[in-house]
């Protein structure tokens, strides 16, 4: 919500929740005029165009289908699914009903991160030898609360893995492209977690540890590493290396893909490192977010505003749109090839295949 406040080409009409009381409710407190007790029933009102999920992943596919078999656009919080099969049979459903789909990694649509791949695309570093991702994820801490405990579960498709990474390696493939092969280590250092107010100890199956090395389709090396929680020394760091120059992105805080980046770049073999401004063109007409660019909403607006260009056509012909269900797919498909490295030990290497006629690992 506050990402679509005063945005420009969109009503908030109507709100589904679990109980009509509890719609009820939501829709006098944030007066949103049509409130629904379900999701079927939201999707067939007449009054609305667009059904946005923003839900727990592992409420997705039963709140996402009944939204696609009425024809109607759908905008989902990442991940799509709880794993590649739902992600598949989402993707491939809406293929068949012909209808528009987004899905919320919205680090591809913050300005930083646009201006950084145009400067990598006209050679700003160079030819791009290899890059470093260095994060800390939030989810997989030492403690754990009620809203969040199902987290705690692998099979919730809530993890470290699919959440955090998921969307940061999404962002490090929008800059430099796709991963050729990957090798992996995966591990759950914390098996028990304290909860935070009544000191419960519960037992966590999910990853708290990620690292991940492996060779881009360019030919340049990565390394990507996450940890679970906070880091007392460093919240995010990724480093783009090349033959004429360097790039750094930098956050403060562990869920860097919602708030405020920093950009900064060097060329020359004596050039110092130096905050690079990011232009206006990139904040599009959403200057009232220049100043906000730490509120979690930030990213989210621009994707919202990139997402309606697409719809009316306005967007220019040279910029991409938001990614898909199609987009999601491959990206799950992705996550389960760096688990399928982790379990075996061994390099996974891309390949393709076609998934409601969209190429996948």
């Amino acid at each position: 919500m506050p990402a679509l406040a005063g945005l420009d080409g969109y009503e908030l009409r109507a709100l589904s929740a679990s109980t009509a009381e509890s719609a009820r409710a939501a829709g006098e407190r944030y007066a949103v005029p049509l409130a629904f007790a379900s999701a079927e029933e939201l999707a067939r009102s007449e009054e609305v165009d667009l059904v946005v999920v923003t839900v727990k992943v592992p409420h997705h596919l039963k709140l996402i289908r009944p939204a696609l078999e009425t024809g109607k656009a759908v905008f989902s919080e990442w991940p799509l699914g709880a794993d590649l099969a739902q992600a598949e049979q989402l993707a491939d459903l809406a293929h068949r009903r012909g209808v528009l789909t987004a899905v919320g990694l919205q680090a591809r649509s913050a300005p930083p991160l646009r201006h950084l791949r145009d400067l990598v695309t006209d050679g700003y570093v160079g030819r791009v030898l290899s890059t470093s991702m260095l994060g800390s994820g939030w989810i997989g801490g030492a403690t754990y609360d009620d809203s969040h405990a199902y987290i705690l579960d692998v099979t919730s498709g809530a993890t470290l893995l699919s959440i955090p990474f998921g969307h940061s390696v999404d962002a490090l493939t929008m800059v430099l492209g796709e991963f050729r092969e990957v090798s992996t280590l995966i591990e759950n250092l914390r098996p028990e977690v304290v909860h935070v107010t009544s000191g419960a100890v519960a037992a966590k199956s999910a990853e708290d540890q990620i690292a991940v090395t492996g060779v881009l389709e360019s030919g340049a090396v990565a390394a990507v590493h996450f940890r679970g929680g906070t880091s007392r020394a460093t919240a995010f760091h990724w480093e783009i290396n090349g033959t004429e120059g360097d790039l750094v992105v930098k956050a403060d805080q562990a869920l860097w893909f919602q708030g405020r980046l920093r950009l900064y770049g060097a060329r020359g073999e004596d050039g110092a490192l130096a905050e690079l401004p990011v232009p206006a063109h990139y904040q599009r007409s959403l200057t009232q977010w220049t100043e906000r660019s730490a509120e979690p909403a930030c990213n989210v607006a621009h994707e919202y505003a990139l997402l309606r260009d697409q719809i009316t056509g306005s967007l220019a012909p040279d910029r991409d749109g938001v990614p898909d269900f199609r987009h999601a797919v491959r990206r799950h498909g992705m996550l389960g090839n760096i688990g399928e490295a982790a379990r075996t030990g061994r390099k996974v290497t891309r390949r393709a295949r076609l998934v409601g006629a969209c190429p996948t690992w």
